[in-house]
């Protein structure tokens, strides 16, 4: 099982690095630029990684096919709109469990504060 779904991630993984050599120069540069971001920050598990990199990849497939600038795409700040886009995909990521955990601390103790 677990091979056979390393086995199919990296598969997946090789259609969308296809998919995105494919795409115009200045696109390809940037979502190689995004996609290097979001392997540092983005869902820690490859199949919540490889679903955020095809969304990214429908974007810009759709966007390259109408022409839209990258900046139209990503803004003026590619950061926060790699951070919004990263937002999507909450799962496995290693910061939303750290921030639930803190959360989860912090409200524990604010309990037991009203309580004594």
């Amino acid at each position: 099982m677990f091979i056979a779904r390393m086995i199919d991630e990296k598969k997946r993984y090789r259609r969308y690095k296809t998919r995105t050599q494919q795409l115009p120069a200045d696109y390809h540069t940037a979502i190689e630029a995004l996609e290097r971001y979001l392997m540092y920050f983005g869902p820690g598990k490859g199949e919540e990684l490889l679903a955020m990199l095809e969304d990214l990849a429908d974007l810009f497939d759709e966007s390259a096919a109408n022409r839209t600038p990258i900046r139209a795409i990503v803004g003026e700040d590619p950061v926060e709109f790699a951070e919004a886009f990263r937002r999507n995909y909450p799962v496995g990521q290693w910061i939303v469990r750290e921030q639930e955990r803190l959360t989860s601390a912090i409200d524990s103790v604010a309990r037991e504060e009203k309580t004594t």
